[in-house]
């Protein structure tokens, strides 16, 4: 998984291999993330409790960046990466 931006673009390495494939929305892992804004977390926290209804919600992780004013950093992205399939971004105010 890669999370980009899209505002921003990404170079592209032709050394760089992507795995993709279909996600199974009902039972792959998801991780919630936010940019540290007021409200994100709670915009987050409704789509999760709405997902309740069609999927298991036990393997959704929630993970904010440090700072609103700095980008997420690497290992974080990383570790969401490694341990999630589906990322979920929360831009609010």
């Amino acid at each position: 998984m890669r999370i980009v931006n899209p505002t921003f673009g990404i170079a592209t390495d032709d050394k760089e291999v992507l795995k993709s494939g279909p996600v199974n929305w009902r039972e792959d892992s998801i991780a919630m993330f936010d940019n540290s804004k007021p409200n994100a977390r709670a915009l987050l926290e409704g789509v999760r409790d709405k997902l309740k209804a069609d999927r298991r919600v036990d393997n959704i992780a929630f993970v904010s960046k440090p700072s609103a004013a700095m980008p997420a950093p690497a290992d974080l992205i990383d570790n969401v990466v490694k341990s999630h399939r589906i990322a979920l971004l929360a831009l609010a105010d």
